[in-house]
């Protein structure tokens, strides 16, 4: 839940080899994918590369604030929705279709496999290469996980790389025949430290300081797993004083998450959307990502970097970002393991202090927004250099 980035001033220079035009598609968001687009955006802009970003307006609105609109620099909106809707999402591809054919981008990349189908769709026949980053696992069961395995097939053949977040999405592209352009970096957005004042004022909401403070933030989804959290909070109830539960985020399980809270007569403080989520952390006493499965999650950087005690799933990349000893690692799904390692937190002063070191020291090696933008220019490289290789053998 990081802050939003700042708008992207594309330059809108000169076609040429040293600066590439960079079209980037991506669909509904309201995680890590916007951001994480918004920041190769803007540095790719900042390379003096001319930019331009296609997806629907509410995306464009949050992410690419007074840019979206037909006529705006930087920003086009296409109606892409986030279920299939076969009229609807024909016209969406004939815009984006018409509008890349305009606008004559070098290199396309789409964000998300749904984003990934509608540009394949759409450069049918073009001689751009396409690049698609996978952010997300497939759904655990029903016709969802079918059509993304669908979508898989689809960026793998149409596709000239794929990038991806974590590595079981790496071997999953791989199985399906994707031309592997390797992990995409993922960065969290340098936050100002929240001042005395702020951390104050969010403790306060968090229950005060007589009682411990337990935060997660996310979309309330079924992937970020809290329902867990709540299951495993029940667990530590007979705490004096218990514990408050807070998450900051809003979602399609609001009410069913609010619900099952009510029914296993927990406190969960459901603090909705929030833009201080650097204060909440600093307020808390231990940060916890109970995910089912995670990329290269913000949220988890931005507890390392605050130095906070973290306790996540071992899932999908997050291993990768904390290490062993940057948080207390329990498997995704498991309620009585992660009320365990919360507990521990509260119990053990010195494995908390242990835990605020390591997740300080960890933080040095997170990647940077420099990074992010070096690896993602780094594909665009490569796959101009086959492109130009191909036409050179035709000719």
């Amino acid at each position: 839940m990081t802050p939003d980035p700042a708008p992207v001033t594309p330059d809108p220079g000169e076609r040429g080899d040293s600066a590439p035009r960079i079209a980037y598609v991506l669909g509904t968001t309201a995680g890590g994918t916007g951001p994480h687009v918004a920041m190769l955006a803007a540095g790719c802009a900042e390379r003096g590369m001319a930019v331009r970003v296609f997806g629907p307006a509410g995306t464009g609105r949050r992410y690419f604030p007074g840019q979206d609109g037909d006529g705006a620099p930087g920003f086009a909106a296409v109606a892409m929705t986030d279920r299939p809707r076969p009229a609807h999402d024909l016209a969406a591809v004939l815009r984006l279709r018409r509008l890349l054919r305009d606008w004559a981008p070098d290199v396309v990349h789409a964000h998300g496999l749904r984003a990934g189908a509608f540009a394949a769709l759409a450069q049918a026949g073009q001689p751009q290469p396409l690049v698609v980053t996978v952010h997300n696992a497939p759904p655990a069961h029903g016709t969802g996980r079918v059509i993304h395995a669908a979508l898989e097939r689809l960026a793998a053949r149409r596709s000239a790389a794929v990038t991806w977040v974590s590595g079981d999405l790496g071997a999953r592209m791989r199985r399906a025949g994707a031309a592997d352009g390797g992990r995409a970096v993922v960065a969290a957005s340098p936050a100002v430290a929240p001042g005395a004042d702020q951390v104050a004022a969010a403790r306060a909401e968090l229950g005060g300081p007589d009682r411990p403070a337990v935060l997660a933030a996310g979309r309330l989804a079924e992937q970020k797993g809290f329902g867990v959290l709540i299951e495993a909070a029940a667990r530590w109830q007979d705490r004096s004083p218990a514990p408050v539960l807070a998450i900051a985020g809003d979602g399609p399980l609001a009410g069913v998450l609010a619900g099952q809270a009510r029914a296993a007569r927990v406190g969960v403080r459901f603090l909705g959307w929030r833009d201080d989520v650097p204060a909440l952390m600093a307020a808390a006493d231990v940060v916890v990502v109970p995910s089912l499965w995670e990329g290269q999650p913000l949220i988890v950087q931005e507890a390392l970097r605050a130095g906070r005690p973290l306790v996540a799933s071992r899932a999908g990349g997050i291993p990768d970002l904390t290490g062993e000893d940057g948080a207390l690692l329990v498997p995704p799904g498991d309620a009585v393991a992660l009320a365990g390692a919360v507990r521990s937190v509260f119990d053990d002063r010195g494995m908390a202090d242990r835990l605020r070191t390591a997740a300080t020291q960890r933080s040095a090696a997170l990647p940077t927004s420099r990074d992010a933008v070096d690896a993602a220019v780094a594909v665009y490289r490569r796959v101009l250099r086959a492109a130009a290789g191909r036409t050179e053998q035709k000719i």
